[in-house]
């Protein structure tokens, strides 16, 4: 359990509340603080699986907190940002799309589990991981996106779109193995 990709796994939930205390502090010093949390919890998520399949130290307990781990720092910082009124109308349709599809793919796993069947995480879940966090990383810094780069927060919008569109699709892969095994009593063996 102490493995190196469990460590990276649990420091990404530890951080969670550190990220949200430093979302919700006004002013810009806080702001990059955020920021810079949020990319270390994203960067310990793409190393942790990396680390995990290079020394093979992957375990059960990495598996079952890992996806867990992700969905409380993109839940929370999707929930920051609606909060704060960055999303209004139109804008909040793909924030609300990952959520709801986070909460899909959460029980289809659990019932998945529970006829002993595995699904593989896809390429294009891995694109809209990466295109999500991004966006998300943009959206923290706000109008300093901007500041940095010239229609970085637009950018953000159009790229969590992007993001919501291939949640839709990665999380019908889930809900069509899913289903696969609710039909008949044959198709569980």
């Amino acid at each position: 359990m102490l493995a190196l990709p469990n460590f990276l796994t649990v420091l990404r939930i530890v951080l969670v509340p550190i990220f949200a205390l430093a979302l919700w502090w006004p002013g810009d010093d806080a702001r990059l603080i955020a920021f810079a949390i949020f990319c270390i919890a994203g960067i310990s998520d793409a190393l942790d699986g990396y680390v995990a399949r290079k020394f093979n130290a992957g375990s059960e307990f990495g598996r079952m907190l890992d996806p867990i781990a992700d969905k409380i720092l993109v839940g929370v910082a999707l929930m920051m940002l609606v909060a704060e009124g960055n999303f209004d109308g139109w804008k909040m349709v793909p924030a609300l799309v990952i959520l709801a599809r986070e909460f899909l793919v959460s029980g289809l796993r659990e019932f998945l589990a529970g006829v002993h069947v595995s699904v593989p995480v896809t390429f294009f879940a891995k694109i809209k991981t990466t295109i999500q966090m991004i966006a998300i990383g943009a959206m923290i810094l706000g109008p300093m996106a901007d500041r940095i780069v010239p229609g970085a927060l637009a950018f953000a919008y159009v790229a969590l779109w992007v993001a919501a569109g291939l949640t839709v699709a990665t999380g019908y892969v889930y809900l069509r193995v899913g289903l696969a095994y609710t039909r008949t009593p044959s198709a569980k063996a």
